[in-house]
């Protein structure tokens, strides 16, 4: 019987699966360094997201109402940037407000908007145009006109008033009412409101909160 030698035969297929393995290796390799590609792509959005959330933001400068005689019927929220913070556009920013008994989200309105205080606080807006789910935007600081009806982004040195229809929303304020929320941009710090009415209205144009 002859005698095969299949050493040759051995040393080939050694050397496929050693092929093999070297390119289910390299494989392997780019699928780890692509997976690290995007894993270290996330950490850094998430990062700068992060970093955006913290050190960007509104702050409430103070909260002030017009009495007309039997409640509140309108309320002006002063709001700025917080200090650092990026440019907000409060096209995307929204108001959270309740009275204890009821909670509105209010959005911004361009129909109710004003390029500056031209006739009081509550006289230069007409309130009456505004809903239980709208608040109107007076511009009292606006230094590189950034901040205009279709388009209202405020930054550092920017202070605008939002003005809210309490009538629509609550019917009115009573004294004695814990009136509490937030103004929320699309991103970083929510600006606080929270104050007490007073025990009697005396003045037409009340300061609730400091």
């Amino acid at each position: 019987m002859p005698i095969v030698d299949d050493k040759g035969a051995i040393g080939i297929g050694t050397l496929i699966i050693f092929i093999a393995m070297i390119m289910v290796a390299g494989i392997a390799a780019s699928v780890i360094i692509q997976t690290m590609n995007t894993l270290e792509q996330q950490a850094l959005e998430t990062g700068q997201q992060t970093l955006r959330d913290v050190s960007s933001g509104l702050r409430v400068s103070h909260v002030n109402g017009y009495y007309n005689g039997t409640t509140l019927s309108q309320l002006a929220i002063f709001i700025r940037t917080t200090a650092g913070s990026d440019q907000i556009d409060l096209t995307n920013t929204f108001i959270r407000l309740s009275d204890t008994n009821y909670e509105v989200i209010l959005n911004y309105t361009s129909n109710v908007f004003n390029n500056g205080v031209t006739n009081g606080l509550f006289g230069t807006l007409n309130s009456s145009l505004l809903t239980s789910t709208t608040y109107g935007l007076m511009v009292v600081t606006d230094i590189d006109g950034s901040c205009t009806f279709d388009s209202p982004i405020i930054n550092d040195e920017d202070m605008v008033v939002l003005l809210i229809n309490s009538t629509q929303c609550f019917s009115g304020i009573s004294t004695r009412t814990k009136v509490f929320g937030n103004v929320v941009p699309q991103f970083g710090i929510s600006g606080v409101i929270s104050f007490t009415t007073p025990s009697t209205y005396i003045h037409t144009i009340i300061e609730l909160q400091p």
